[in-house]
């Protein structure tokens, strides 16, 4: 399976709906949408597709104001994520969203491809190693090495950690972060440059690569290569086929080389209690 049609069908049917939210506390269904909430105080919404409500704009808003009033109802919960993409339908979904108080965040790019066109081997500069972390301590440097990369609010950030370290602590066996380290002597020994996530999806044929960001003073030597080609032979050594990322735009064209397709885009819109 190469071409994007094909790869863009097998992303709706086996990477979407439940299959974004494996590590909910809860799900919640308003009609094709699915809600989800976390202990860290982050809802989540997406869906299979919404083409019963197309043309319907009166309909459209009525499922997103039932969406909010959930959130609203839900004390804990300060931030609620509605993922779109961008070959979906109703196209004045976002439109409608931004009504509603929601804030787009920046387009990325889906990719989709063969995992074993990224499972190269990439020589690494001297100084420079890559490894699969499996402690606290390493997932917290992690964290704010992508803190530092993506701009995130120290907020976001703590949700992440918690998020990622309650993963980690229920099945350590189960959660994949790969970095990328420099050996710093004046920071007495290894700090983490560059890193990224593998999330295996249950019951496909697909892993995604998240998170995958790289310091600035150290692009330009592979390292981005170096730990998506580690979580590729990875996803491969798991028994899956493809590789889907969302890409910004410095990951985008990394990934192209590699073989790896845009199917569609994908934007984030944020709403935030008060």
């Amino acid at each position: 399976m190469t071409d994007s049609a094909a790869l863009l069908r097998a992303y709706d049917d086996q990477l979407r709906d439940l299959a974004e939210v494996p590590n909910a506390d809860s799900v919640t269904r308003f009609g094709p949408v699915v809600f989800a909430t976390y202990g860290t105080g982050r809802g989540f919404v997406t869906y299979r597709d919404l083409r019963g409500y197309d043309g319907d704009g009166a309909r459209v808003d009525g499922l997103i104001e039932d969406v909010l009033a959930h959130a609203r109802g839900l004390p804990g919960l300060t931030k609620l994520e509605w993922k779109t993409r961008g070959h979906d339908r109703p196209t004045d979904l976002p439109a409608r969203l931004v009504a509603h108080g929601f804030v787009p965040d920046p387009v990325e790019t889906v990719m989709v491809g063969e995992a074993s066109a990224l499972a190269v081997d990439v020589p690494l500069p001297p100084g420079y190693r890559v490894r699969r972390i499996t402690t606290e301590a390493d997932l917290l440097a992690a964290c704010e090495t992508d803190r530092l990369v993506f701009g995130d609010n120290p907020e976001d950030t703590a949700a992440y950690v918690a998020e990622l370290l309650a993963r980690m602590l229920a099945d350590p066996d189960d959660f994949e972060m790969w970095v990328a380290e420099h050996e710093d002597a004046g920071a007495d020994g290894w700090r983490i440059v560059c890193c990224g996530r593998l999330d295996p999806v249950a019951d496909s044929d697909f892993a995604g690569i998240w998170g995958g960001g790289c310091l600035p003073e150290h692009r330009g030597r592979g390292l981005y290569r170096a730990v998506t080609a580690a979580r590729a032979r990875a996803a491969l050594t798991r028994g899956r086929r493809y590789i889907q990322s969302d890409c910004t735009e410095y990951s985008r064209p990394i990934l192209a080389r590699a073989g790896l397709v845009p199917v569609t885009t994908t934007t984030p819109y944020l709403w935030r209690r008060g």
